[in-house]
């Protein structure tokens, strides 16, 4: 009887958290501001207690959390329509580089240290601090890096070169089987998929482990690549 009501409340209290931070909305992890952290890590706390101790009734938690989820949407509206509001609940960016100098009280009042900077500089491949025309620390933690224009990499735009719009490739094929709704969004025929495949070597659909169009080539993935890798590379 134990396992099952713990069963149960593993599962209540699984959906109803789930349904929570759908209804909180989508951020990543490394973007969540200090409000949502402090929230996730409360409506993870009220979870655990709540499948821990059996004797509390379930909808202690459940109110717990729901009164936390409308707390973090209420906030979130003023953030939206209120600067001063989502300035103190999420606070502002801070300018550690400025025009190649440091700014040195925004490092201190930040407590953020020239090795900190200087290992986030490496990771965004910038050596020198000189070749940094702005890094700016968001509140997310996150460090925000913009090369003088002499230093970032030349663009077709930069040479007057004309360059095809990026595709995002179409999944046509997903083990074997055709997603006709992918091919049609790209207004492209079952017929046109097999002529391309036949001419590409492939019999069957059912020989393909997924094909992917990016407006230009269909790429091809055969099955049973994984064994052929495994029975050609000297690493294994």
């Amino acid at each position: 009887m134990i396992l099952i009501t713990l069963l149960l409340r593993t599962i209540f209290t699984y959906l109803f958290v789930w349904l929570s931070l759908r209804i909180m909305g989508k951020r990543e992890i490394g973007k969540l501001s200090i409000f949502d952290l402090v929230v996730s890590i409360i409506i993870a706390e009220i979870s655990a207690v709540s499948l821990q101790d059996l004797r509390l009734p379930l909808w202690h938690g459940a109110f717990i959390i729901g009164m936390l989820v409308i707390l973090q949407i209420g906030v979130s509206y003023l953030s939206l329509y209120s600067q001063k509001v989502h300035d103190f609940m999420e606070g502002k960016p801070a300018i550690l580089i400025e025009h190649g100098l440091i700014n040195d009280s925004e490092m201190k009042r930040t407590r953020y240290t020239m090795s900190d900077l200087l290992v986030q500089l490496r990771e965004k491949d910038i050596a020198a601090v000189a070749d940094v025309e702005f890094a700016v620390l968001e509140t997310t933690g996150k460090l925000s890096v913009f090369a003088k224009a002499q230093k970032q990499p030349v663009t077709s735009a930069d040479l007057g070169v004309a360059v095809a719009p990026t595709m995002l490739p179409a999944s046509v094929i997903v083990d074997g089987q055709i997603d006709h709704d992918k091919l049609a969004a790209i207004g492209k025929s079952t017929k046109w998929l097999q002529d391309v495949l036949i001419a590409q070597g492939y019999a069957d659909v059912k020989e393909v482990f997924y094909a992917a169009w990016d407006g230009k080539s269909l790429y091809v993935d055969r099955k049973d690549l994984d064994s052929k890798i495994k029975k050609n590379s000297p690493l294994l």
